[in-house]
């Protein structure tokens, strides 16, 4: 049980962090995670100042760190507490892997965005168009996590 508290407080701390860090860039970060073309991801990092962009590239290995927290987190309240015992089994599997798979498409994102933003690649469609679906699936993942957290809450008999 220590391991699914520390591995849950590390994933607050680490997307506070992130948060605080990304806060300033306008458009914003996640804006970026839904370029769907070299067009609309060359729009948004040409509005950064360099700082911002370097601020961007920055947060990237906390993001990675953010990831392996909560993926452990997910699994490890899925493995490890009874919150999901009342579930189906295509509901209990969700319930294991969907956070570790949604870390392993928001790693993916985190790869392609460090080679994008490295130095303009217009010639690579498509790899933005990759990346942002990775972006899409790690979204949907992490949103029916949540929800899934809810509906098992709601059936709980405590």
């Amino acid at each position: 049980m220590r391991e699914l508290w520390v591995s849950g407080l590390l994933a607050l701390l680490l997307l506070a962090a992130i948060v605080w860090m990304v806060a300033p860039l306008s458009p914003g970060a996640v804006v970026l995670q839904f370029a769907w073309t070299p067009r609309a991801f060359g729009e948004i990092v040409h509005l950064w100042p360099p700082d911002d962009l370097a601020r961007y590239r920055l947060h990237l290995p906390l993001d990675t760190a953010l990831l392996l927290a909560y993926g452990s987190f997910g699994w490890l309240l899925a493995t490890r507490t009874a919150l999901f015992a009342a579930l189906t089994g295509p509901g209990r599997a969700f319930a294991r892997f969907g956070l570790p798979l949604a870390a392993v498409f928001d790693a993916a994102e985190n790869a392609f965005h460090w080679w994008l933003t490295e130095v303009p690649r217009f010639d690579a469609p498509m790899t933005y168009l990759m990346s942002s679906a990775c972006s899409a699936c790690k979204w949907s993942l992490l949103l029916g996590f949540g929800a899934l957290v809810l509906y098992a809450l709601a059936r709980s008999p405590d």
